[in-house]
């Protein structure tokens, strides 16, 4: 497979998009490769599916699975996050999100578990890798972008969990900085930026546990012409601030020396443009398959207000399979 580089995949991205032609879209993390292919000269080995626009037949389980994950140790993550709370501390970013490599197996194979996961935004793509992401990027409709940046996580079946969450300071803290950051995101590319909804909680089936997760949807308006420059437009919002930090430039500097690993595709953005509007997501709850062997990327934000533990619990929690 051969990528487009950052320059070239977004000018792709531009004529696609200004000849209205469909197409699929995904970007890595650092956005230094990029794929974008009309939908109808699809490989028949990427499947994809954003809310209710598929590529494949919808398939209930019928067999059970196993499935098992070997995560970093405690003192490993520490280490780590106690390095991101240093670099807070001396005013190099306020939250970043901290993410970690673990090894996973499982006897169902990377399109199996595509297939049957239950997720709004799905990806299959060459038997390399899947997401089942719940988090959207930004859509767009008519000249209206939105964005729904996705921050605090709490089991569900805790005692009072919409309540706990919702008056979590920390949580509080970390869900404004992502807001305040996607809102100056947006008033880049366009104007009269609203928050239209703060704080709204989602329940979200993870393995055995059920999440809520906490969100907010913020829109701009933008340029009549922006069918015209939509991989310009994406590449001045991306990587997407929710699984970055803020402030954006430092954060992604302190991410590069402090994770142990490449993120690759994982906490990229994939998407539709259908020759209308445009639907994306978040690469987020990911697999990649290297020699055979399964590796399920995860993390969270963290702020000077983070305790080790909780937030180690949460990158554990958030490695599972929710499988119909």
């Amino acid at each position: 497979m051969i990528w487009l580089n950052k320059e070239n995949g977004f000018e792709q991205i531009n004529k696609f998009s200004k000849a209205r032609t469909p197409f699929l879209f995904i970007t890595s993390f650092e956005q230094d490769k990029i794929f974008a292919k009309p939908l109808e000269q699809l490989d028949d080995d990427i499947f994809y599916k954003l809310e209710d626009w598929r590529n494949y037949p919808l398939k209930k389980r019928t067999k059970d699975f196993i499935f098992s994950k070997s995560p970093v140790d405690f003192t490993t993550y520490k280490k780590a996050l106690n390095e991101v709370l240093e670099e807070i501390r001396s005013g190099n970013t306020y939250l970043l999100n901290l993410t970690f490599r673990t090894p996973v197996e499982s006897s169902f194979t990377l399109k199996e578990i595509f297939t049957y996961a239950k997720a709004k935004f799905k990806l299959y793509f060459k038997d390399e890798f899947i997401c089942f992401s719940p988090e959207r990027f930004v859509e767009i409709k008519e000249n209206t972008i939105a964005t729904y940046p996705m921050k605090g996580t709490i089991d569900a079946n805790l005692p009072d969990a919409k309540k706990r969450i919702l008056a979590d300071e920390k949580e509080m803290a970390e869900h404004v900085m992502i807001v305040d950051l996607m809102r100056n995101d947006l008033g880049i590319i366009g104007s009269n930026v609203k928050v239209e909804q703060f704080r709204y909680l989602e329940k979200i089936k993870a393995g055995e546990k059920e999440l809520l997760q906490v969100s907010s949807k913020i829109t701009a308006t933008l340029p009549t012409d922006w069918k015209d420059n939509l991989g310009t437009l994406l590449s001045q919002i991306l990587p997407a601030g929710s699984i970055s930090g803020t402030p954006k430039k430092s954060t992604l500097n302190i991410i590069n020396h402090i994770e142990n690993f490449d993120r690759g595709f994982y906490t990229g953005v994939f998407g539709i443009f259908d020759g209308e509007s445009l639907r994306s997501g978040v690469m987020i709850r990911f697999i990649e398959q290297e020699h055979g062997q399964f590796f399920y990327k995860s993390g969270g934000g963290i702020t000077i207000d983070s305790d080790a533990r909780s937030e180690y619990e949460e990158l554990i929690d958030k490695i599972y399979l929710p499988l119909l």
